[in-house]
């Protein structure tokens, strides 16, 4: 049922104290202001907020190089050659995939390019790739690039489901209207499952369901979708999927990403692929040039192409452990639609005629972020969050992007947010 919300202060500190995940805000470091004070930290949407107990990981890694060298590798406290296998079942937990689907490498983009190395493969027929628009850029540039690589063009072979003339969103019903008008050309669907700018949730199960109905292979990015959605990829019968680990997943700049690939492409060891050692049958890895065929290990790994990058790993592991002590998404969500439709009401209590939010209102079709619309002087307001205390980010032309996260920002930090943007008239 809907929750009832109020103004008061006093009724923030309730929902505060009444928070069973509330505790873990204090396995965090939260960053400090000039005044020494924590500052409200809304852009876990773009660069989460450290573990405290990642100091440790990190450490004992480098504990590891300094006395073992290479030894490490089978001797370390957590082996490295293996030590992508520590995140597998986690990280398989947040996305719904089984644990071979997935698989922690590289970075967002090269994951994205290796997969659709494989899974975009245009042929006389087929050639366009469904995207919407506004994408996120590094997106749009891997796509573009793809399609000129096999040398077609992007001008033609992308086709784009924008939002409707006055709205901020894409419907649904346009994407399916672009499928069935393009359908029988479209190789490659490639969708955000959360949109960068607006926020907006995408019904990713229908959108797989209407592109399998024609033939279309379906990848999604979850950059902004792990960690702040819960996610089915294997039920919605998702081809594949890549991702960052550096946002709600907290695991640091630079982070290692990670790629899903469902079961029926992963153990398909004749699937083509841009290969590399690890991506090698561990039986014969290390005959290197005695065994110079590629066998690709029949599940996600066989997509990888280096070895395992162990410090931009050793942090993920606090961030995932973390995840799972407090019950997963779905608890996590829970009190991050509360967090969120909180700061919506309060936005809109205030009857604020300069500010509009884009993201839509219906709790299934965002996750934890609002983008909200300044119609007059955008930076000066997002200026003033910043001299008091708040921590979010802007985007051009006049968007701020909140993203109250449920691991460590309060009821009373949304409130306070709300305040400062109600007195920009």
């Amino acid at each position: 049922m809907p929750i009832s919300f109020s103004t008061d202060e006093e009724f923030a500190r309730k929902l505060d104290a009444e928070d069973s995940l509330r505790h873990f805000r204090e396995r965090f470091h939260l960053p400090l202001g000039a005044n020494g004070k924590p500052l409200i930290y809304l852009a876990g949407n773009s660069l989460g907020l450290m573990p405290k107990a990642a100091r440790k990981i990190v450490e004992q890694e480098l504990d590891d190089w300094a006395k073992l060298a290479v030894d490490a590798h089978l001797k370390a406290a957590t082996p490295w050659y293996t030590y992508h296998e520590t995140l597998r079942e986690p990280v398989a937990r947040l996305v719904g995939a089984k644990p071979n689907e997935v698989i922690c490498m590289n970075s967002l983009t090269v994951n994205l390019h290796l997969m659709m190395a494989t899974f975009y493969r245009p042929t006389k027929s087929r050639v366009k790739i469904l995207m919407e628009e506004p994408a996120f850029p590094s997106d749009t540039y891997a796509i573009k690039t793809q399609i000129a690589h096999h040398r077609f063009d992007p001008k033609e072979a992308l086709v784009l489901a924008r939002p409707r003339m006055g709205e901020f969103t894409v419907r649904q019903d346009d994407i399916e209207a672009a499928l069935e008008k393009h359908g029988d050309q479209i190789a490659l669907v490639l969708i955000a499952g959360v949109n960068f700018f607006t926020g907006q949730l995408f019904d990713l199960e229908r959108i797989t369901a209407a592109a399998h109905k024609r033939g279309v292979t379906v990848g999604i990015d979850l950059a902004h979708a792990i960690g702040n959605v819960p996610l089915a990829l294997h039920d919605w019968n998702v081809d594949f999927a890549v991702w960052c680990s550096y946002k709600y997943l907290n695991a640091g700049p630079g982070a290692v990403a990670g790629a899903y690939v469902h079961e029926r492409h992963a153990t398909n060891r004749e699937l083509p692929r841009l290969a590399g050692w690890f991506g090698n049958d561990p039986a014969t890895r290390f005959r290197l040039h005695l065994e110079p065929e590629f066998i690709p290990v029949p599940s996600a790994d066989g997509w990888q192409v280096s070895n395992p990058p162990i410090f931009s790993m050793a942090p993920l592991r606090a961030s995932l452990s973390i995840f799972d002590e407090a019950g997963g998404m779905e608890t996590l969500r829970a009190k991050s639609i509360k967090l969120t439709g909180y700061l919506q009401f309060l936005l809109e209590s205030a009857r604020h005629s300069k500010l509009t939010v884009i993201t839509p209102r219906e709790t299934d079709a965002r996750g934890c972020q609002l983008s909200i619309s300044v119609h007059e002087h955008p930076k000066e307001l997002f200026g003033k969050l910043e001299a008091a205390g708040v921590k979010c980010d802007f985007r051009e032309p006049n968007v701020i992007r909140a993203a109250p996260t449920p691991l460590y920002n309060t009821f009373h930090e949304v409130w306070r947010v709300a305040g400062i943007l109600a007195e920009h008239r």
